[in-house]
């Protein structure tokens, strides 16, 4: 499986998720998360997909700093509605590094290492995600501003070449190009720009 080249100047996000230690899944808990792994889930990769990885990791930064943050110790709460707009599609993101899971998640051992109901949506917050610590109740809330990465100029109108099926396979191609590179720039040239993702 080929990615664009810049998926390897992402740094992973490394958690410690204590039920794969307790299971032998991982040695110490310890899990490596890549961009890539956000794109298989998702089956595509865009603003929308990088913007929940970045809310993922700028999250996780405020809220454990040097630690290894926890997989499974936290809640993730939406504004939005579970079929608003892209909402879900963040939400799987968030679930997948977090271990958060809704009504069908994991019910835990011995009333441990639950993973159901930590991932809840239409909730009524000041930002469109919340991420709070089960263990401490440190919570930090999230937004996320694509805006402030435009598509090139030349993007809308092949967009609309190709969603109308009409454009030739150069404009397809060229299409595809500037779609990754407006993603290559959110993540790598502005991953860390505090108005891409606000943090409260």
């Amino acid at each position: 499986m080929h990615f664009p080249a810049f998926f390897q100047d992402i740094p992973p996000l490394t958690l410690r998720d204590p039920l794969a230690a307790l299971l032998g899944a991982a040695e110490g808990g310890l899990i490596d998360y890549r961009y890539a792994d956000a794109v298989k889930l998702a089956g595509h990769s865009c603003p929308t997909v990088a913007g929940a990885w970045l809310m993922a990791r700028r999250g996780l930064n405020a809220l454990y700093g040097d630690e290894v943050p926890t997989r499974g110790g936290l809640r993730v709460e939406f504004k939005a509605a579970r079929d608003a707009g892209t909402t879900g599609v963040v939400g799987n993101v968030l679930s997948l590094i977090t271990g958060a899971a809704g009504d069908e998640g994991f019910k835990g051992l011995g009333g441990k290492q639950a993973r159901r109901d930590l991932l809840l949506f239409g909730v009524d917050l000041p930002a469109e995600v919340r991420l709070t610590r089960l263990d401490t109740g440190a919570s930090v809330l999230l937004d996320y501003h694509p805006e402030t990465v435009p598509p090139a100029p030349e993007m809308p109108p092949l967009m609309a070449r190709v969603a109308g099926g009409v454009a030739e396979p150069g404009e397809r191609a060229e299409f595809a190009r500037l779609w990754q590179d407006r993603v290559r720039r959110i993540l790598v040239e502005h991953g860390d720009d505090p108005e891409l993702v606000v943090v409260k």
